[in-house]
Parts: C-alpha cells; sequence; structure tokens
C-alpha cells in the first residue's frame, strides 16, 4: 500500500490555501514526494519530528517560512491538522496545542 497525504478538514485546507503561491508549490512537492517514496524515507530538511505524534512539514517560500504539522495514522496515512506562517524561530506552544486538540480527532478515526 502506498502512503498518503490528507488534510483534516476545511480549515486546514483555508489554512493552506491563505499560504503564498510558492509555499502551496513547495508543500505540494513535499506532500508527492512522500506519496512517492514512503514517509520512513524523507528527512530533514523536508519533515522534522516536533514533538510526541507531531511532525512538521518544513515549507520555505520568498516571503519567509511556514509549517504544516501532521500526525500519521494507520494505513500509512499523513494528516496535515495544521497549516501557518512561521514567524518566530521556535513553533509557538499555541500552535502546538492547536495541532494537538486537532490531531485527537485523527486519533478517535485510528480507534
Amino acid at each position: 500500500m502506498k502512503w498518503s497525504v490528507e488534510t483534516l478538514n476545511v480549515l486546514v485546507d483555508e489554512e493552506l490555501n491563505a499560504l503564498p503561491v510558492d509555499m502551496r508549490a513547495r508543500f505540494i512537492r513535499i506532500t508527492q514526494l512522500i506519496e512517492s517514496v514512503g514517509l520512513p524515507n524523507v528527512y530533514e530538511p523536508h519533515v522534522k519530528h516536533l514533538e510526541d505524534d507531531l511532525w512538521e512539514i518544513r515549507i520555505k517560500g520568498k516571503g519567509g517560512i511556514s509549517r504544516a504539522i501532521y500526525v500519521t495514522a494507520h494505513e500509512k496515512r499523513v494528516v496535515v491538522v495544521r497549516i501557518f506562517v512561521k514567524k518566530t524561530q521556535k513553533t509557538p506552544r499555541k500552535e502546538l496545542r492547536l495541532a494537538k486538540q486537532r490531531a485527537k480527532e485523527v486519533k478517535d478515526d485510528k480507534d
């Protein structure tokens, strides 16, 4: 079975659509890489572990950087739960809290 990348819901789709065009394109390229070679074969600088079950897709563009926080679900699924433009060096705690809250929906699906 191949890996798939999906967004959690319409809110995350809207977050993605709010990114500048070059950052959206970079996000798509990284998700296609995950789908083609499998998540275990994709490393930094494309993805990085944050904490607990949270990982991030690292996106750079002309206007700065953004992050797409994701969790993995059964059946080789990557579910993006939060996308935001990063303004500080370290990922803000509020972004991690929001991602964890949204990730609970994915965990409920797994059970």
